[in-house]
């Protein structure tokens, strides 16, 4: 396998996994009719690709150049602007020095340690000699709408009209900040752990383990002159 192919097979393994359980509904069929509501039924038809933001860099001995840390520096800001999962670093196994070097800068550019994950692999050729990071980046396509209309005025039926929900639809998939969210939830953030140990010590300790009242919370009328 060549540094290429295992580029895109880890960046692109992640999507895979995400998509696969959100297919949409082909065009020449319509809508969903399974969905809970008629609104909910357009949510099929967006349509959420990815495709990898990464650069490339050569192999230093001395270590990460100066154009190359500003590089670096573009990808998180971008990353961070996407609200990606995880920065990907995959390098040659014979680079691990320089790729330690690059995980370090990506960390102090604000990347969380937790989130750059580095590969590495065995080089086949003078090409592969190179270091390559970077993160999927989600795109939302907007359903289109106003295909086809029925006659509005026939409502003896009760049933909404075909079109009924795209629009939401269609905005809901221009504003989303981060598309991904369509596909699947994010990750937890970690629990507070000195909040609950400070609950627990009140609790065992028979005191009251909710917080304390304020002026705003007792309900009293305001004091502002009118």
């Amino acid at each position: 396998m060549t540094h290429r192919d295992l580029v895109k097979t880890v960046l692109m393994a992640a999507a895979l996994l995400g998509l696969a359980a959100c297919a949409s509904t082909p065009p020449d069929q319509g809508p969903n009719k399974n969905a809970a509501t008629e609104t909910q039924q357009w949510m099929d038809r967006i349509k959420v690709t990815s495709a990898p933001d990464e650069i490339v860099l050569a192999t230093h001995a001395t270590g990460v150049s100066a154009n190359q840390s500003a590089a670096l520096e573009a990808l998180v800001g971008r990353w961070l602007e996407a609200e990606a999962r995880e920065l990907v670093v995959t390098a040659p196994n014979g680079a691990g020095a320089m790729a330690s070097q690059v995980r370090d800068r990506l960390i102090l550019f604000g990347a969380p340690g937790a989130r750059v994950r580095v590969v590495g692999f065995d080089p086949t050729g003078p090409e592969d000699n190179t270091i390559r990071v970077g993160f999927l980046r989600y795109e939302a396509e907007r359903p289109k709408c106003g295909q086809r209309w029925e006659n509005l005025s026939a409502t003896r039926n009760n049933v909404v009209y075909e079109n009924f929900g795209c629009a939401m639809a269609a905005n809901l998939a221009a504003q989303v900040a981060n598309p991904e969210d369509l596909v699947r939830p994010r990750d937890m953030t970690p629990p507070d752990a000195g909040r609950r140990n400070d609950i627990l010590g009140k609790y065992r300790k028979g005191e009251i383990t909710s917080s304390k009242k304020d002026e705003q919370a007792s309900g009293t009328v305001s004091k502002a002159i009118p």
